[in-house]
């Protein structure tokens, strides 16, 4: 990035860098010290820690009281929500679902993120002639579903440890209950870019999802694949990973996500036949 010099006469370095900071902090996978956000945007620590302090005052970020680090406030997060909103996940990621329903023949649901869990907001039934499927409207819970897990395994430390701090129920016998044991699936996640949880919700029932992330790279949604565990397994097949993968990067894109482009690019060039 560019380094940001003098405010000019006309003040729009000092908007420039307002907005940058901006992007900083929604981009930041947790609290963000001036230090290192002076570092990224190419500033000195006093210009960054002026306008932190502005846009602290006016609820765009927020600072620890303890570390003093400073992460997105609630008018930005508000600001971002609103903006997703505007552009309705329902109706970019319609076509990316029904395709991904068409190339696996399997039920296909799509989530959106919320401070509780993850709400699902559509969902498509498979070609199986029995229904497996999640009722739109529906919210799972952060620990026991694979929308849920990858979710969490994305959003920020802090928001996490909130999360696992709460009490988590056991809808079977196999869920996992414990703060190190959903630590260990979230960690799985986040190297594998995909989650399962396979019997967590209902014996029997697994999903595959995959994250979206909007232009600011925060997580909004999952989406995913759902049926029996003998036709989705806890190791589902490669074909289905690429397959969940791929719609989740087509669906991410349309919410301006560019992280990884390139590879967005290369995959899609040649998608694999409906089974």
């Amino acid at each position: 990035m560019p380094k940001i010099s003098g405010e000019g006469s006309d003040g729009i370095q000092g908007v420039v860098l307002t907005l940058r900071t901006l992007e900083a902090l929604a981009r930041a996978r947790g609290p963000i010290g001036v230090t290192e956000l002076a570092e990224k945007l190419g500033t000195t620590k006093t210009r960054a820690h002026r306008h932190l302090r502005t846009l602290v005052q006016e609820g765009y970020a927020s600072q620890h009281d303890e570390t003093g680090r400073y992460r997105a406030g609630g008018r930005l997060i508000s600001l971002g929500r609103l903006m997703t909103e505007a552009s309705n996940l329902v109706d970019l990621a319609q076509n990316d679902l029904r395709q991904l329903r068409d190339t696996l023949g399997q039920s296909c649901v799509l989530s959106q993120f919320e401070h509780s869990g993850a709400r699902i907001v559509m969902a498509l039934s498979g070609r199986s002639p029995i229904e497996i499927g999640v009722k739109p409207g529906s919210l799972l819970l952060f620990h026991n579903s694979a929308q849920g897990r990858v979710m969490l395994a994305h959003a920020d430390s802090e928001f996490r440890e909130t999360i696992l701090a709460r009490p988590m129920s056991a809808p079977t016998a196999e869920t996992i209950t414990t703060v190190e044991g959903v630590n260990a699936e979230l960690e799985k996640i986040r190297k594998q870019g995909w989650a399962t949880a396979a019997n967590q919700t209902a014996i029997g029932l697994n999903t595959l999802a995959a994250p979206l992330f909007d232009a600011t790279g925060g997580i909004v949604g999952a989406v995913g694949i759902v049926d029996l565990v003998q036709f989705l397994p806890p190791q589902p097949d490669q074909t289905k990973i690429d397959a969940v993968m791929r719609a989740a990067r087509q669906i991410s894109r349309k919410l301006g996500y560019e992280g990884d482009r390139e590879e967005t690019d290369a995959s899609d060039a040649s998608p694999p036949p409906a089974l």
